[in-house]
């Protein structure tokens, strides 16, 4: 069962927000999120970012960086084999080699000497490993590494770098471990001793930060022959990399990704998130954070499931508008590819869900099954998650191997890596060797003989260590509207905001009389409501059965895209109460769409 709540806005802030001009509706919203009044408007502004100085390790970072290049030394990035890997790992090539021509660099310079390489994670796995840096010291021989969206865990990989005569600097967010890595430099504003304000920064976010500081360092010492590098080029990357990887939206990643849209808007933006947009059916002079993490994103991400992120990394640097288009096609038929084979585990695991549902004492899910793709088990995951509102674990077999590979993903309230912590300890010594992660996502490797024993800890661990509460899902909406002020106007004012993950997008509850309904390509209903004399299309995916009398929901409102001009549409979410026995039915159907739990409203 789920609860709703409706947010309550705070009434000091929302008088400061009308003072300022902002609508009542948007004002309600934004006071209900704990905005500062003071910055709303700064909110997109570069004056508004965190200066990049107060991370801690940046001015070594840079330092070592600007004597790589005024010797020409070789310099490889190593990356991650996800969207804000690849977004990352094309900011810091091209944002070095803008700081190379700046300096003078030719550009066949800039190209030979700042290359990358992202690792298969078939044959290497995660990170800046023993066996990647061998790898790259062989295929680039640099004479220095810098890591993007990795390497605060590479303690051996950074060892042995460093043995083979290699330089590290390393540039990541994830929590560290128990024992950080003794590289040249450190930039993470998630690791010990530094004040930056942000924790909530993507990988992309903070090589984009080095980048700043370099560019501020270079200058300060007289070191650009030319034209400053213009970063700001590098925005609609860093825009999208921010959203994919669902960090929180604070202020400054709202900052950064309001910039990055202005810039697509505008149509400025690099060849490859150009022909993203196309590929994908987007107008970029529309562009939302919806179209980041729904759109561009999981194409990117289909790379490094079942190919090689290389594609996706080649597609944001090249600046061929040919060869980008080219790039993009390949993305998206690996992301069909990817979509055909999640279908597929999606429907082998549904036996497993269903019985999960059925054992209403189980608190952590755990699903092993031979055959299933590794690439895939995280998206698996989250659709499970999803499915049955707990915390979950999707483990498939390593081929030749004594061991599980698993992915996991949490819900609020219940930190992941903390409860892998936890079970590692109590488990047999060496039945867990590799675990990692955050609080709503993580990895881990299991040996198969303690699957069962894995199964009762995790769900023990889960239990012990979830808020209380925690494990009834919270539908929180923003309350009613006016019918008067369902319009065009209120879908583009929010528009000229940025939501996301930690800054939900407004979610609306309204009782509403259905006037009529039919079916949408055989799965989704289309429906007439009224309110207050007023009448509303709206859309219901994924749910064909009958729909009758009042009906109370939560709702988006969109633009109608398909109707143009001033329409709108209702995206609805979930019936709210049930007057009906076939409403429980459509609640169990919003699944996909929605990505929240499906079952039956306690009103």
């Amino acid at each position: 069962m789920y609860i709703h709540k409706v947010r309550e806005p705070k009434a000091e802030v929302f008088n400061e927000l009308m003072d300022l001009g902002i609508s009542p509706s948007v004002a309600k919203i934004l006071a209900s999120r704990g905005v500062d009044p003071t910055k709303v408007l700064d909110v997109g502004k570069a004056s508004s970012l965190i200066d990049p100085a107060k991370m801690k390790g940046i001015h070594n970072a840079a330092s070592i960086i600007t004597g790589a290049l005024i010797k020409n030394q070789k310099i490889v990035v190593v990356g991650d084999y996800d969207c804000d890997g690849a977004t990352a790992t094309a900011i810091a090539i091209r944002g070095l080699r803008l700081i190379a021509a700046s300096m003078g660099k030719t550009k066949e310079q800039a190209q030979a000497n700042i290359d990358f390489c992202v690792p298969n994670r078939f044959e290497f796995g995660y990170g800046l490993s023993p066996e990647i840096v061998r790898f790259v010291k062989e295929g680039y021989n640099p004479d220095l590494i810098i890591t993007v969206d990795n390497g605060i865990s590479s303690v051996e990989g950074v060892s042995v770098a460093q043995s083979l005569g290699m330089k590290v600097v390393v540039t990541d967010h994830h929590l560290p471990g128990d024992h950080i890595p003794e590289a040249d430099a450190i930039v993470n504003p998630n690791q010990p001793g530094c004040d930056f304000p942000s924790k909530s920064m993507a990988g992309c976010g903070v090589m984009f930060y080095v980048l700043l500081y370099l560019r501020s360092l270079l200058r300060e010492n007289e070191l650009i022959k030319d034209t400053p590098p213009k970063l700001e080029s590098l925005l609609d990357i860093v825009a999208l990399g921010t959203v994919a990887d669902v960090v929180k939206l604070d202020e400054n990643n709202r900052t950064l990704v309001s910039m990055g849209l202005k810039r697509i808007r505008g149509g400025a933006m690099s060849e490859g998130v150009r022909a993203l947009f196309n590929v994908a059916g987007k107008d970029p002079s529309r562009a939302t954070p919806q179209d980041f993490g729904f759109g561009l994103g999981p194409r990117l991400n289909a790379a490094g499931r079942l190919a090689d992120m290389s594609l996706g990394i080649q597609c944001l640097i090249t600046e061929d508008s040919f060869e980008a288009e080219r790039l993009a096609d390949s993305l998206n038929e690996i992301n069909l590819n990817r979509k055909a084979i999640e279908s597929e585990m999606r429907s082998e695991a549904e036996s497993a869900i269903q019985d999960f549902k059925m054992a209403e004492s189980k608190f952590g899910m755990v699903v092993a099954k031979e055959g299933w793709h590794h690439g895939v088990i995280g998206i698996i995951a989250s659709r499970i998650k999803d499915a049955v509102y707990r915390p979950t674990i999707v483990l498939a077999p390593e081929e030749g191997t004594p061991y599980y590979r698993g992915s996991g993903r949490s819900i609020p309230g219940v930190h992941l890596r903390d409860v892998l912590d936890l079970v590692t300890k109590r488990m047999t010594p060496g039945a867990i060797p590799k675990f990692g992660g955050h609080a709503m996502a993580a990895g881990m490797t299991i040996v198969k003989e303690y699957l069962q024993e894995f199964e009762a800890q995790f769900d023990a661990a889960v239990y012990e260590m979830g808020d209380t509460g925690c494990f009834a899902e919270v539908v929180e909406t923003d309350g009613g509207l006016n019918a008067s002020d369902i319009n065009r106007k209120l879908v583009d004012e929010l528009g000229t905001q940025v939501w996301g993950q930690g800054f939900p997008p407004p979610l609306f509850s309204d009782t509403f009389i259905v006037k009529s309904q039919k079916i949408l390509k055989e799965k989704h209903t289309k429906l007439l409501l009224e309110k207050d004399g007023r009448g509303f299309n709206a859309v219901m995916w994924n749910y064909t059965g009958s729909l009758n009398g009042t009906i109370n929901l939560s709702y988006r409102v969109e633009a109608d895209d398909f109707r143009g001009g001033d329409a709108i549409q209702l995206m609805i979410d979930k019936v709210l109460l049930n007057p009906n026995p076939e409403l429980a039915q459509a609640n169990k159907s919003l699944t996909n769409k929605t990505k929240t739990r499906t079952f039956a409203g306690m009103g």
